[in-house]
């Protein structure tokens, strides 16, 4: 039985959701940043951590100056 990478318990095929190569629970399939619930393939990926594509991936690892103003448009 695979185990979920983000809690470790076991995950059983009727809550199973398949992302980043690996088998999650559907609430344990979060934002590392934001905590927002994520759905398969709508997601990107860091060092295997999901992350939702807008704001959080974008802002983190996406080009600088990325953002429309506010505290996320530039990193330092």
């Amino acid at each position: 039985m695979p185990k979920c990478p983000k809690c470790n318990k076991e995950v059983y095929f009727a809550e199973k959701v398949t992302s980043l190569g690996k088998d999650w629970h559907r609430p344990c399939l979060r934002c590392e940043k934001c905590n927002k619930t994520l759905s398969a393939g709508s997601h990107s990926e860091h060092d295997g951590k999901p992350y939702c594509n807008r704001p959080c991936y974008a802002a983190l690892f996406g080009p600088g100056g990325y953002g429309h103003g506010g505290t996320e448009s530039h990193k330092y």
